[in-house]
């Protein structure tokens, strides 16, 4: 088997379930872009340790984009035929992001001021999957089908995104000042 099929020369790409549209159409911009969050989310996962909490949630999220994508990639005259939980975003997937944050953010003391990413090297990545995953939500709003989950669970994803980037940081993110913008120090100088 082939990796290449050429039927995308001509600027179209095939849906799931049957149906074909322009690559640069709603559809194929949300789930490639949900595509690209689920590789930065690899991303993180790579700087994770192997087999840690942190890796088996990253990597359920993974497995739950397939399901997003597949939701996206569906024409809405075949929406029937997508299955809950396998190939359609539900409400319990969305819960379980709500119990994932919470349980998380119960781990350390929220940050009271707007935080600078970077704290370390797989807190960054998760930051960068959370931006990725809020353009992916913005993607979806044109795309996603009346009453679909996908916009609640990217919007609960990014949320997640932060938080255990906060919870990654650990002791690094109270330690650390804020650093005042160069014109506020001099101002105090």
């Amino acid at each position: 088997m082939r990796i290449y099929t050429r039927k995308g020369d001509d600027g179209t790409t095939g849906l799931y379930f049957g149906g074909r549209v322009a690559k640069d159409s709603a559809l194929p911009t949300a789930y490639g872009t949900v595509d690209e969050a689920q590789a930065f989310i690899g991303l993180a996962r790579a700087e994770a340790e192997p087999g840690s909490e942190l890796d088996q949630l990253l990597v359920a999220i993974e497995r739950d984009l397939w399901v997003l994508m597949a939701d996206l990639a569906t024409d809405e005259t075949n929406r029937a035929k997508l299955v809950a939980g396998e190939t359609l975003v539900t409400d319990a997937m969305v819960a379980s992001l709500e119990r994932r944050i919470d349980d998380l953010s119960a781990r350390f003391t929220m940050p009271s001021e707007f935080v600078v990413p970077g704290g370390n090297r797989v807190a960054a990545a998760l930051d960068v999957a959370r931006t990725v995953v809020r353009r992916a939500e913005r993607d979806s709003l044109a795309a996603a089908a009346p009453g679909s989950r996908v916009v609640a669970y990217l919007n609960r994803l990014s949320d997640l995104l932060w938080t255990m980037a906060r919870w990654q940081e650990g002791d690094s993110l109270t330690a650390r000042a804020v650093a005042p913008l160069a014109g506020e120090a001099e101002k105090g100088a």
